[in-house]
């Protein structure tokens, strides 16, 4: 700043004699230049004119040449003048750009400046800094006195003293630690003062900050059981905190130039040799850290101490090493306890058959292996799954208030909030029983949530309802159908076999009262007849209760011989692919077989109204896959294929098969099943067929 003003004040006396030296020269040299061209042209132009020039043109000449040197003396003194004029306009503009310069110099400066007269204190001048630190205002005028500064202002006799520091108080109760500078000038030939102030509020109070700080620093290494070392590794010297020397059992040394690396080895039995080249390796730079845990004997038992360290260097000092000991005796058993109890907790968790899942905002931060594979991912791809990956998109909002109302303390979700569905990896959803609870997990509050997948309950549950349903219908329709049967068995009996009977009788009556011999042969060949063609009708009611080719000649012989005789005279077209088996199932499975291909092919024909059914029976190893294609009308939903679908699928179950049917309108029907050779023990029931 006073290098500024001293800059400032030499530009203006150099501009001030500058300006007087242009002014001086006009003084003189001017006017004296014009008296000798003055005198030269009165002297010697009259002779001139008056030997050249006639007498009669001599009168005239004189006025031209009068005129002449009138013009030519207006000539230059207007060149005289203008240069002069563009000098001191050139400097007088040099003067006010360095006032204008000076003056913004002021204005932008960021500390807080003022110009006051040295005796009455009376405001000259006030840049903004200082106006807005003292809330003058920011108009350009000024109070009559310096009343906003009065705490300010300089002392008599501070002028030229180095800075001072004082405290000021501004209003509304504002506390502000300043340093003032104060120059003396000259203003208009007043004697003022220049005053500059800059606010050090802030370093004085960080200063102080610093100070609280290393105390509480000093505090809290009492607490936590730490200390502090530092030394030069040339010539060992260096500093021990106070807690270094109360964990060590050693009085704290005097300054800073105690042999601190002698102390440390000489306090940790034992360990001087292996500490020794620690340490040597550290400040040769072959080790970047330092980090033992030491055991020490005490009379109160064994203490353990971690010695921390590494190099340091203090503004291109030599290289010092500065570490920390801490006891670590009580930190060590209790980290120990903890993991065997997050171990065991851990264990816990991943051996629940229930999933669990922790949630940390709307990001999964744990899920156990059970949970993982509900959702039908990797355990370890869980972590940092945003939540809305594993709910169904339209449940996010669901599971937001459903979350609410579990973690509401004494509360429980109340039954009009639906639990929201859960999505796996593949997108298909599922309905779980939730239960939510807030918990801490490192030092972050999360929610633990228990979920159990009820897919397999509701599949059971709806299974037994469904097959519950489908035994009651069964039960009712295989008793309407074994009274159907019989009427029509009696029926069959009676119009059938009891008429063919009748008129045996009736022929044999005739052929006994017959004296004809030739007509007693006709009614016993009518007789014979009857007799074969109720023996016939017998056979076809038999082959339809149980076919005897079933028995006598296997499963493949007694499908081939059902299915050529049960399309014989139906107009479709039939496709037999029937391989033979390696081995004859059991009879059970033989019956079940037979029944679901004569039940599917009655179907086909009776309903479908099909052009073409295909009949596959093929080995699959330890199992026997059975196949019946039609190209009918088809039909939706296996629902309405009514309860011959049910008897079938129930056969086919209950020998430990699987069987299942495949429809649509206008796009035929597959019936599939595959049955094992031998019965299972107890029949598992599954919805797809193996293979």
């Amino acid at each position: 700043m006073a290098a500024a003003r001293e800059e400032g004040s030499d530009t203006a006396r150099a501009y001030r004699s500058g300006l007087r030296q242009s002014l001086a020269g006009i003084r003189w040299w001017i006017p004296l230049l014009y008296l000798v061209l003055a005198g030269a042209w009165i002297l010697f132009s009259d002779h001139l004119v008056e030997g050249l020039l006639p007498a009669a043109a001599v009168r005239v000449a004189q006025s031209v040449k009068g005129l002449l040197f009138v013009l030519a003396s207006a000539a230059a003194l207007w060149l005289l003048l203008r240069n002069q004029a563009r000098g001191i306009e050139r400097a007088h503009r040099a003067t006010l750009d360095y006032a204008q310069r000076y003056r913004e110099l002021l204005e932008r400066h960021p500390d807080p400046l003022w110009l006051h007269e040295a005796g009455s204190g009376r405001l000259l001048y006030v840049n903004p800094a200082a106006r807005r630190f003292f809330g003058l205002g920011a108009d350009d005028a000024l109070p009559a006195d310096a009343a906003a500064l009065q705490g300010v202002l300089p002392h008599p006799g501070e002028e030229g003293r180095p800075a001072t520091i004082r405290r000021i108080h501004l209003p509304g109760g504002r506390r502000h630690d300043v340093e003032l500078h104060v120059a003396r000038l000259d203003h208009d030939g007043r004697e003022a003062r220049l005053v500059s102030m800059r606010d050090r509020t802030a370093e004085i109070g960080a200063e102080r900050e610093r100070a609280q700080s290393a105390r509480r620093m000093r505090e809290a290494q009492q607490l936590a059981c730490l200390g502090s070392w530092e030394f030069d590794p040339a010539s060992g010297h260096g500093h021990l905190s106070e807690e270094t020397c109360r964990m060590l059992g050693i009085r704290a040394p005097a300054g800073d130039g105690a042999d601190v690396r002698g102390l440390l080895l000489d306090s940790l039995p034992g360990w001087g040799g292996e500490l020794s080249s620690l340490l040597d390796a550290l400040a040769s730079g072959h080790g970047t850290t330092l980090d033992v845990v030491i055991p020490l004997e005490t009379p109160d038992g064994t203490r353990r101490l971690q010695l921390r360290g590494a190099r340091a260097t203090d503004d291109g000092a030599p290289h010092l090493l500065r570490g920390t000991l801490q006891d670590i005796t009580e930190a060590e058993a209790a980290r120990r306890q903890l993991r065997e109890r997050e171990r065991q907790f851990h264990d816990l968790i991943r051996a629940l058959p229930d999933g669990v899942i922790l949630l940390a905002g709307d990001r999964v931060r744990y899920a156990n292996p059970a949970c993982a594979e509900a959702f039908g991912r990797p355990v370890e791809s869980m972590p940092g799954l945003p939540v809305q990956a594993l709910v169904a998109e339209d449940d996010v909002p669901l599971l937001r208030e459903w979350l609410r109302a579990a973690l509401m303390p004494g509360q429980s979700p109340d039954a009009a909030v639906r639990t929201p569905r859960m999505r796996r990896s593949d997108g298909s959803l599922f309905n779980a029983a939730l239960t939510a609870a807030e918990t801490r997990y490192e030092d972050a509050i999360c929610t633990v949530v228990v979920m159990r997948d009820l897919s397999d309950a509701e599949r059971m549950r709806d299974e037994l309802t469904a097959g519950n349903q489908q035994l009651q219908a069964m039960a009712a329709r295989i008793f309407s159908v074994q009274e159907d049967e019989r009427r029509r068995i009696s029926r069959d009996l009676h119009d059938d076999i009891g008429q063919s009977i009748t008129a045996i009788k009736m022929s044999a009556s005739a052929a006994m009262d017959e004296d004809d011999p030739a007509r007693r042969r006709d009614d016993l060949d009518d007789v014979l007849a009857l007799a074969d063609a109720t023996l016939s009708r017998l056979r076809d009611i038999s082959i339809l209760l149980r076919p005897p080719q079933l028995d006598a000649l296997g499963l493949e012989a007694a499908l081939r011989w059902h299915a050529e005789r049960l399309f014989a005279h139906a107009g479709v077209e039939l496709d037999l692919a029937i391989g033979v088996l390696p081995q004859r199932p059991e009879r059970e499975v033989e019956q079940a077989c037979f029944r679901i291909a004569q039940e599917a092919m009655t179907n086909a024909l009776r309903h479908a109204a099909p052009a073409r059914v295909s009949l596959w029976l093929q080995d699959q190893g330890d199992r026997l896959h059975l196949q019946v294609v039609d190209d009918g009308r088809g039909f939706d939903t296996p629902a309405e294929g009514g309860l011959g679908l049910a008897i079938m699928r129930e056969r086919a179950h209950g020998v430990g098969g699987a069987f299942d049917i495949r429809s649509a309108h206008g796009a035929g029907t597959t019936v599939e099943a595959v049955l094992p050779y031998e019965p299972a023990a107890s029949a598992k029931h599954a919805s797809q067929p193996a293979g």
